[in-house]
């Protein structure tokens, strides 16, 4: 009898709810604390679900430090919430670990598969199966001082990386004491080591990013900053990132993504700026694309109702509303067109770099790859040593670590 019933719970999810049933099901919804604009609005989707959903409740929980630490160790100990966030970066691991329940099977034509953004969806498919429906994503765009551009002569956003450094220069030292922004994280790095044939990783998973072809996308970066010196990281001018300096004026340019758009709008209010593609490198577009999507976990006593609600928080209605004030991109198209966000005078850069975008993924492993990465190349950024020198000593530590946790 009680397998019976589990089948019938695990199929219910065809129907809204089954009218036996005398208690609503709590679904367990777990991530990471965003800002209270972003917690506010969630809450509300949240009780729009419920309305429609009254057999359906949802327990939401904010794991505000250690985020993944939290999951895996949830997940070992069969205490993982129903539904949680899970961000691109870490998905191979989880993807691989047969925890993540597999979703293709509960999709119905009404949810609209074709409608995502194809470079996300597949940020979440592992060996044949879908495990996530991405909520939201931003790329990476060039946001540029329109005072400062004006006060050098210059009318239009660069359209090449040389160009770049050319006004890069000749924004230094006018308007604001650098002309450019730079974060040397790997995470803003990855198109650069693309736009000449590298790769961050092999087909095996392995740190392969200190290749000549990557080398000469990073080098770029060393040149401006040590050559040219226009280029400025945000320890340099004394703020916490890339947006502070530029809202600050201590850059003019600096290359962030749509969570810039409010917190700019709202902390410097008389900042006048514009966004623009990123400038092609090598003749190529290229880009980042961050997103995270809603998953299930394999070991939830509610799959039928969990699925309902990530089939609402990534179906159309759910994700017009999560994504109408601007603070986050929707990953459906029809709801981006919807929204206006291809129009958009400050969005629209950011929605148009998604089909050149590099996803951040850099496989099962991604700890050892970042780390390493980041510290090495922040090194030879500073001149404590050569680009190629650090970079083979971040690849083979980076290896060594992985094949220690393989």
């Amino acid at each position: 009898m009680a397998i019976a019933i589990a089948i019938v719970a695990y199929h219910s999810w065809q129907i809204q709810s089954s009218p036996s049933a005398s208690a609503p099901v709590t679904v367990k919804l777990s991530g990471w604390g965003g800002s209270p604009v972003e917690q506010k609005l969630l809450k509300q989707v949240l009780q729009d679900f419920e309305a429609q959903h009254p057999l359906i409740k949802v327990k939401y929980e904010v794991i505000s430090d250690q985020y993944m630490d939290v999951i895996k160790t949830r997940l070992i100990g069969e205490a993982a919430p129903d539904v949680f966030y899970l961000d691109a970066l870490e998905a191979p691991f989880l993807m691989s670990q047969n925890v993540l329940e597999p979703l293709e099977s509960y999709i119905t034509p009404a949810f609209d598969l074709s409608d995502f953004e194809t470079n996300l969806l597949d940020s979440f498919k592992y060996q044949n199966h879908i495990y996530g429906f991405p909520k939201d994503y931003s790329t990476l765009a060039l946001f540029y001082n329109k005072k400062a551009f004006a006060a050098a002569g210059l009318s239009s956003p660069p359209a090449t990386w040389q160009e770049l450094r050319t006004y890069s220069r000749k924004l230094t030292g006018k308007l604001n004491k650098y002309g450019f922004g730079e974060a040397p994280e790997l995470a803003r790095q990855v198109y650069k080591i693309k736009a000449f044939g590298g790769e961050v990783i092999n087909q095996n998973g392995h740190a392969t990013f200190a290749s000549e072809a990557g080398l000469r996308g990073l080098q770029l970066v060393i040149d401006q900053y040590q050559k040219d010196k226009s280029s400025a990281q945000k320890s340099d001018v004394g703020t916490n990132s890339g947006s502070e300096m530029f809202g600050q004026e201590k850059v003019a340019m600096v290359i962030e993504g749509n969570w810039a758009i409010p917190y700019l709008q709202e902390t410097f209010p008389q900042l006048e700026f514009a966004t623009a593609q990123l400038p092609t490198i090598n003749q190529k577009k290229g880009t980042m694309v961050f997103t995270v999507a809603y998953v299930m976990s394999k070991q939830s006593q509610h799959k039928a109702e969990a699925w309902e609600l990530i089939s609402y928080l990534t179906g159309k209605a759910g994700m017009q509303k999560w994504t109408s004030t601007g603070f986050a991109l929707p990953t459906r198209k029809s709801v981006s067109q919807k929204l206006g966000y291809e129009q958009d005078p400050l969005r629209s850069p950011l929605v148009a770099g998604v089909d050149d975008a590099t996803p951040w993924q850099v496989g099962k492993y991604p700890a050892p790859i970042v780390n390493n990465f980041d510290n090495q190349f922040v090194s030879a950024l500073l001149g404590q040593q050569p680009l190629k020198q650090a970079m083979l000593r971040a690849q083979n530590q980076a290896n060594k670590q992985i094949q220690a946790m393989e």
